[in-house]
């Protein structure tokens, strides 16, 4: 039996194309795909990368030889996919690999309402089947072959994100839009273009290559261009989203990020401000302050794992309203539980438009503590290294452990997130404390141990 394990992950599957996978293990993944959903229907999309819509069509013929049809959305942002699933009432699949380099290519897969299939939830059971159909090729069907057809939704999209925000009073605003050559060169200019804003477009023609830089916002050194137009034309603030526009990242007019949890706790204000009491759910590596303001407008937070579809299972559990990771991916109860970063992008737009203070001053009384921000390092022995932190500082006083997700350490003044990339062979490590000193020390200290 042939072994995905490398491809398949913890909620997508995610690889070197085609060193790792190619169309035809994307064939055998669409006949699984249906084969474990029971779906007779479902929807497709793909990002701009190179090896997307061979990957996308080959799962298409798979899907369509268990007698599913299959309508492709074709060029598409992750969340524009998402839509297509609750809109349409159709599983979905999205070829995509996000933020990963161009050789990287994936599926992100889903059911009806775009509800998420991840280990739990289906994805084991479609890799054992795949690793069943390797070896003995796909099994003979009854079924007659699906159809495929071609649909597009992106005004449908549109139309729709802007039904869920008020941005009919906004002042106008320049905004300096960061694509990445990315998906959101595709779908910014339809979502943005009735509004009182003036788009400055940064890399917006779609190239998977990523010929500017990595379109993975996470990184600093791939905000740079945008703080720098941000500075150069005066703009009210700047947007950089990811490959699949699934994630949006905020920078203030001075040119500085706004931290995600910030962004987070804004939107989170806003929401509960419509829907009085809800549950707002955050993930581990998200600010104190994210639980703080939830409180205090009147919410209940509730904190869970990192990852789309552990996310989504708690907002479904819980009835949330909104959640928010760290990582820029924000979810909506009014998007099916799903991520969009462009729904995100408009409370922010509506929130800065709504009154005639800066971004910077809008959002100080959501970003209470210092950060180091996420920190990576390339490690063999993952879980070895991560008992050695622990033990360094088991012995301080006040100190507790938990492990909902890897290694978080608490004390009264700072915390520390150390865990294990889903996606890349890294540690990444995530600190909080109520000065930057203290932030500083705490780094040194970890990483010493870390990488020791």
């Amino acid at each position: 039996m042939a072994d995905l394990s490398q491809l398949v992950k913890a909620y997508d599957v995610r690889g070197v194309v085609p060193d790792q996978w190619d169309e035809p293990l994307a064939e055998i993944f669409g006949a699984a795909f249906v084969t474990v959903t029971g779906a007779d229907a479902i929807v497709t999309g793909y990002d701009m990368r190179p090896s997307s819509p061979g990957l996308s069509r080959a799962f298409a013929h798979g899907a369509a030889s268990r007698g599913a049809d299959v309508t492709e959305i074709g060029l598409a942002s992750t969340d524009e996919l998402y839509f297509a699933s609750g809109s349409l009432g159709l599983p979905g699949a999205m070829f995509t690999a996000s933020h990963n380099p161009a050789q990287y290519n994936g599926i992100k897969m889903c059911r009806k309402g775009a509800a998420p299939v991840g280990q739990d939830t289906g994805l084991a059971e479609i890799r054992a089947l795949a690793e069943r159909w390797i070896e003995t090729g796909l099994p003979a069907t009854d079924a007659t072959p699906g159809t495929i057809t071609q649909r597009d939704v992106l005004a449908d999209y549109a139309s729709y994100l802007l039904s869920l925000v008020d941005l009919t009073a906004i002042r106008p605003l320049k905004v300096v839009v960061d694509a990445g050559n990315g998906m959101g060169g595709h779908t910014v200019p339809t979502v943005f273009g009735g509004l009182p804003l003036d788009v400055v477009p940064l890399y917006f023609e779609l190239d998977g290559t990523f010929p500017n830089h990595e379109a993975n916002p996470l990184d600093p050194k791939n905000l740079v261009d945008l703080q720098v137009r941000v500075r150069e034309v005066g703009a009210d603030l700047g947007l950089a989203f990811d490959g699949d526009a699934d994630r949006c990242f905020v920078i203030d007019e001075r040119g500085e990020p706004v931290s995600p949890s910030a962004i987070t706790a804004l939107v989170a204000a806003r929401e509960l401000a419509k829907h009085p009491g809800a549950t707002v759910i955050h993930n581990l590596i998200t600010s104190w302050s994210v639980p703080e303001v939830v409180k205090e407008n009147g919410g209940t937070p509730v904190r869970t794992r990192v990852g789309h579809s552990f996310i989504k299972q708690e907002m479904a559990t819980t009835g949330a309203v909104f959640g928010g990771e760290h990582s820029a991916h924000y979810y909506f109860r009014d998007f099916w539980n799903a991520d969009t970063g462009m729904l995100a992008a408009l409370h922010v737009l509506a929130a800065l438009g709504g009154q005639d203070g800066p971004l910077s001053a809008l959002v100080s009384s959501y970003d209470r503590y210092a950060a180091s921000g996420e920190i990576n390092s390339t490690v063999a022995d993952q879980s070895g290294r991560t008992a050695a932190v622990k033990e360094a500082f088991a012995s301080l006083p006040d100190i507790t452990f938990d492990t909902l997700d890897g290694l978080t350490t608490t004390a009264p003044d700072w915390w520390f997130n150390l865990r294990a990339s889903n996606t890349e062979p890294l540690l990444r490590l995530n600190i909080e404390a109520r000065d930057p000193a203290t932030v500083a020390r705490l780094r040194d200290q970890v990483l010493a141990v870390i990488r020791a």
